[in-house]
């Protein structure tokens, strides 16, 4: 936005930096939209379907694992909810995280009272680069810190966003001085999966959209922010049944869902 608003102090070039800006936006999006839009749209138009495992195949919708027994269909999808942020141990929870984490127990007997076919959770942890985080929270306190400079310097500075700002400054110090101390930051997913049976695979892929909207209104209760999964993450996600993650591929997969 700041080269395409000043695009016009390129003179005769500026149509060339307005088509550059634009570029570079589409290809943002591409990128973080691979694997739930662009992946599944390619497979979808070229009539692809992927094997994981013997017997095991990927429809070219990119949005569930198939299993075709003795003519009897299997399928089977995935939900992800971000669980609760994590916390540093000198901070207090948030104002209203506290309450939920209190009535977690009752909620999630309700929403298990709720559902009347199986499905399987699984919450995996992965512990953060250390400088990778420290980096973010470095990056976010220099711009707090230009902030309150612009704030300061001008002829006018407001106080209380003065004041603001340093407060936040100061809570960014003290997580990076948990760093420093060895605090290691942990980072958490659950993925929800369900399995749908049908005669075709048409009736199987119906039915295991119903149990996933159904899923998605229920635990919608946690306030957690709950996506389907779709694309190459499914494969991963199959991987799950025979075999823990590697590092790398977790680390991936957090960024993603960020």
């Amino acid at each position: 936005m700041l080269v395409a608003s000043g695009g016009s102090m390129y003179g005769p070039f500026a149509a060339i930096v307005a088509v550059l800006a634009l570029f570079s936006i589409v290809f943002l999006f591409i990128i973080n939209y691979a694997d739930f839009l662009v992946f599944p749209l390619f497979t979808n138009m070229l009539r692809i379907k992927q094997i994981p495992a013997k017997d095991y195949y990927i429809p070219r919708t990119n949005d569930c694992i198939i299993k075709n027994v003795s003519g009897v269909y299997y399928a089977t999808g995935y939900l992800t909810a971000n669980i609760y942020n994590y916390v540093f141990s000198a901070e207090q929870v948030q104002e209203g995280e506290e309450n939920l984490l209190a009535a977690a127990p009752n909620t999630w007997e309700r929403i298990v009272s709720n559902i009347s076919f199986p499905f399987k959770y699984s919450i995996v942890c992965y512990s953060e680069d250390i400088q990778k985080y420290r980096d973010e929270l470095e990056a976010r306190r220099g711009t707090l810190e230009f902030q309150m400079s612009k704030e300061m310097s001008s002829t006018s500075p407001n106080q209380l966003t003065i004041e603001d700002l340093q407060r936040r400054i100061n809570i960014l110090q003290a997580r990076i001085d948990r760093l420093s101390s060895g605090e290691r930051p942990i980072n958490a997913i659950m993925y929800i999966e369900t399995t749908a049976v049908g005669v075709s695979e048409k009736e199987a892929q119906d039915s295991l959209n119903s149990q996933l909207t159904h899923l998605q209104t229920v635990f919608g209760s946690f306030d957690l922010s709950i996506t389907r999964i779709m694309g190459r993450e499914l494969y991963y996600l199959f991987k799950f049944n025979y075999a823990l993650p590697q590092a790398e591929e977790l680390g991936l997969m957090f960024s993603v869902q960020k």
